[in-house]
This record gives C-alpha cells, structure tokens and sequence, in this order.
C-alpha cells in the first residue's frame, strides 16, 4: 500500500502525513482527547505541493507551523522531509475548524490549546525547520 504504481508514496498518502503530525503533536501535548475533547478541530480545507517523490522505506520527518490563529480556526502550515533531506519532498496547509463535538457548531478554540498554538506562531516568510512532531 506504501508505493503506488509509479514506485513513490501515493500522493493521498501526504494527507495523511499532515492529519498524523497535527493530531500527534496535539495528542502528545493533552490537548486532544480524540473520543472525549468538547471542542474538536474539524479538518476544512487542505493543500499539498510535490516537490520530490517519497518511496518506502523512508523515514519522514513533519515540520510544522502555525501562520494563523483565529477564534476557531488555525492554518497549519507542514513540510514533509525524507530520510535526511535539507529541502522538503512535500509542503502545504491544513486548517482545523473547532466546533463542538455534539452540536457541529463553531466554538471559540479552547484557551489551553489556543495557549500551545502560539508557540508555533511565525510569519509565513519565515523558513519552516524540521520538526521530531
């Protein structure tokens, strides 16, 4: 399943790279409880940009920013790194909307996390570091 036809990591697979670093960064800090939390990040728009192919058995590596933090929204700003590449294989943006998990409306993004979040604020000009997350 890792490598498509083609011999690279298929390109829906990226997403799922994105989804894996956000919540593991979050999870690994207490800030999402994925069955319990009230207020969850729901996913609302994603992008990625190609820049060089991943194949099994690669190690990736996720570095991620925050370049907008709103009532209830954040932009996450990820690049995906191979094995031990300087220039990233894979960037993009993936922006969680928080809302209650019950009703589906948006809530304001809860203070412990929005606290956490600034700490990965930047400018999008700046350039964005590997990250372990």
């Amino acid at each position: 399943m890792d490598n498509d036809a083609y011999g690279h990591v298929n390109n829906v697979v990226y997403y799922s790279f994105f989804d894996t670093a956000v919540n593991r960064w979050l999870i690994e800090r207490g800030l999402l409880d994925i069955a319990g939390s009230e207020a969850i990040g729901l996913v609302v728009e994603t992008q990625c940009r190609y820049a060089s192919p991943i194949t099994f058995p690669d190690r990736v590596t996720a570095g991620i920013r925050v370049v907008h933090l709103g009532r209830s929204s954040v932009r996450y700003e990820l690049a995906l790194f191979r094995n031990e590449d300087e220039a990233p294989a894979a960037t993009g943006h993936f922006v969680h909307v928080y809302v209650d998990r019950a009703s589906r409306t948006s809530v304001a993004i809860p203070e412990t996390v929005r606290r956490a979040l600034e700490s990965l604020c930047v400018s999008p000009a700046t350039t964005l570091p590997p990250s372990t997350s």
